[in-house]
């Protein structure tokens, strides 16, 4: 399915999902996941849907930029209010880069992976990224506005972006029908969205980390404190990378405002493992 959204085509086609109602859908707007948390903030019940054709103001993490041209991205925001403790918050994360993955794959026939802590990759190159933003009461999670994009006809030019991206029908050779990858997606949250809580093999953690592209290869962390050169050893449970340094020495890196290069010698698998 091709054009543009309107609100009947939402409805219908997200119709029987329990994520995905209310739906908020604007043809312009700065960012779904400001709207989102406005929403939120005034008490707007788990399961609501923000979605825009177009962002003015969309960002990545640590307030990067993130391009929706009109039409030609799948660019939403939810609002989830599961029952987690304060620490267990980077498991949404988790949820949903497993979530985008399985919805790619499913929707359009390409092996899909991830780069922590939040790129969604398809041969390698970045086609997607997700933005969790969460808000606490006490030791508690209140809620959390899931956002995620899709590059679906458009991939901004080298010259754009910091790590080479693509597009989901560049690499389909066709055409990508949006709403049905916004309806897999969501079913895809869902599905998984009573193992928020587990660790362990077999488990969201366990999914998620199996599909992390760049372990056992050299890389670069760009962090706050300056460059780090290592190789991604491993991630633990709550999502924090673990980089074994070239003196030998490991080192445990937080998402904030890190990222992730491979090194001249190192490289991005283009599927999971």
């Amino acid at each position: 399915m091709s054009g543009a959204f309107h609100a009947q085509m939402l409805l219908h086609g997200l119709a029987g999902l329990r994520l995905g109602h209310p739906v908020h859908l604007y043809l312009q707007i700065g960012s779904t996941n400001d709207e989102a948390k406005y929403l939120a903030d005034a008490g707007a019940r788990e399961g609501l849907l923000v979605v825009a054709e177009e962002q003015t103001a969309g960002r990545g993490r640590a307030g990067r930029g993130w391009i929706t041209l009109p039409g030609m991205a799948l660019a939403f925001s939810l609002v989830l209010r599961p029952n987690l403790a304060a620490q267990q918050a980077p498991h949404l994360t988790m949820l949903a880069g497993v979530a985008a993955c399985e919805a790619i794959e499913q929707c359009c026939g390409l092996r899909a992976a991830l780069k922590w802590p939040n790129d969604v990759l398809v041969s390698g190159k970045k086609v997607g990224g997700i933005l969790v933003e969460s808000a606490f009461d006490g030791d508690r999670l209140d809620y959390a506005v899931v956002g995620v994009g899709i590059n679906v006809s458009f991939a901004p030019s080298t010259a754009e972006v910091d790590f080479p991206a693509t597009s989901l029908q560049a690499e389909a050779q066709g055409e990508v029908d949006r709403l049905g990858l916004l309806r897999a997606i969501l079913e895809r949250l869902d599905a998984h969205y009573p193992r928020l809580d587990s660790a362990g093999d077999g488990t969201l953690y366990g999914d998620w980390r199996a599909r992390l592209a760049l372990m056992g290869e050299p890389i670069v962390a760009h962090a706050p404190d300056g460059e780090h050169r290592g190789t991604a050893e491993t991630v633990d449970s709550d999502g924090a990378l673990v980089l074994r340094l070239d003196s030998g020495e490991a080192m445990r890196l937080l998402a904030g405002d890190v990222r992730l290069r491979p090194t001249a010698e190192g490289s991005v698998r283009s599927t999971p493992t």
